[in-house]
């Protein structure tokens, strides 16, 4: 076989990405279809960089979605190494090539001999996994404290805002150092922090459900119900792992987590809550004036259905804007602990392990490198697209 010319490869590429284009496809055109009745989603496509940014982010979603869930795109075994193919270059034709194998390495392969294209859309799995997840439990715990903490003001808001400020005088990469290290990880902290911190989505729930059914406990009690013990039962399986510091309840651990996964994991959201909180926290003074908020409280509502159904609604288009941006950011942090070798283990296809390993022999080989180095820069410049999208759309709505 010969060496495939780089129009070739991206015909390739082009081809082994088919479901995603698909899929784009069929997301834009419903998406067109149904705008005006969607909201501020809806409204993201009135913006021609926020369609741009959402295209960009759902295409690794997709890619992500088909590579890890299906097993589909990806050439190659990311963690596999085959003999004859170290530092190829892109278009090199398999050694050895066996039937049911792709032909070809369509961007080449790094210093262990493995597909690099396999590896770049294997990282996008790993991302579009944490970096949301966490992202949205950060959301959870600065909602939960910063809307009552903004709200009643007083000594609540002084200790936690004080605790917030003490976690954000540490520098976010030392204090990164801290958390993923292996022996602040067999000490049993990173479970202990996940026991506080994959709480606040169940009394984030709690309290959301109280406030607004509270009139109606027949509904109340069953919603509360069911939706404690479906958020139960993932609690217990996150923070338990069969012989660690935490483990109990093993006949109702429907899965384990990974220990890297979970103290990288739980990094992100100790790191980003604070700031969550601190925003949320200055949306909330700034909302509680309003008229609308006087008017619930003349009706009689309740403190917590004022906040979560009056104050927080209205403070979603900076949070949902913030929320990309954050998710921006927690990719960032996630390719920076990977490429100093932190949190995940070393053969993890995540994009910051890859570029540190192909930066070594960059001058020689740079496809190793540049590849998920594309990858990570174009899925934050997408992310960044799509909060500037959502916050021209929120300014008009």
């Amino acid at each position: 076989m010969d060496l495939l010319t780089w129009s070739d490869i991206i015909i390739q590429i082009v081809l082994r990405l088919g479901p995603v284009w698909v899929a784009l496809v069929i997301l834009f055109l419903v998406s067109f279809r149904f705008k005006r009745s969607l909201g501020l989603y809806g409204k993201l496509f009135d913006s021609t960089i926020g369609m741009i940014g959402f295209a960009i982010v759902m295409f690794w979603v997709f890619a992500g979605f088909f590579a890890g869930a299906l097993d589909w795109i990806t050439t190659h075994d990311p963690l596999a190494q085959f003999s004859g193919m170290k530092n190829k270059v892109p278009g090199t034709p398999l050694r050895g090539a066996e039937d049911g194998d792709f032909s070809h390495f369509l961007l080449g392969g790094d210093h262990l001999a493995r597909d690099v294209f396999s590896r770049m859309i294997a990282g996008s799995t790993i991302v579009i996994i944490i970096a949301p997840m966490a992202t949205l439990f950060a959301f959870m715990v600065g909602i939960t404290l910063g809307v009552p903490a903004g709200y009643y003001g007083g000594r609540l808001d002084t200790t936690i805002s004080f605790i917030a400020n003490l976690i954000l005088a540490f520098p976010v990469i030392l204090l990164f150092y801290l958390l993923v290290t292996p022996e602040i990880r067999l000490t049993g902290l990173p479970q202990y922090m996940a026991v506080v911190l994959f709480l606040f989505p169940l009394i984030f729930f709690t309290v959301l459900v109280n406030s607004r059914f509270h009139i109606v406990p027949t509904k109340r009690n069953a919603l509360l119900g069911i939706g404690l013990a479906v958020l139960g039962i993932l609690y217990i399986s996150l923070i338990n792992e069969a012989g660690s510091k935490i483990s109990f309840l093993s006949s109702i651990d429907l899965f384990d987590v990974d220990a890297g996964l979970l103290t990288v994991f739980v990094s992100v959201v100790f790191v980003n809550a604070p700031t969550v909180f601190r925003i949320v926290r200055g949306l909330t003074m700034d909302i509680k004036t309003r008229d609308y908020v006087a008017a619930a409280q003349t009706r009689g509502e309740g403190a917590w259905y004022i906040m979560l159904w009056e104050i927080l609604p209205n403070a979603r288009g900076p949070l949902i804007v913030d929320f990309c941006l954050r998710i921006g950011y927690t990719t960032i942090l996630l390719g920076t602990l990977g490429f100093f070798g932190l949190g995940l283990a070393p053969e993890d296809p995540n994009w910051g392990a890859t570029i540190n390993d192909g930066r070594k022999l960059l001058s020689i080989y740079p496809h190793p490198a540049l590849v998920p180095s594309i990858a990570l820069l174009s899925l934050v410049l997408g992310l960044n697209l799509l909060a500037d999208g959502l916050r021209e759309e929120s300014l008009k709505d």
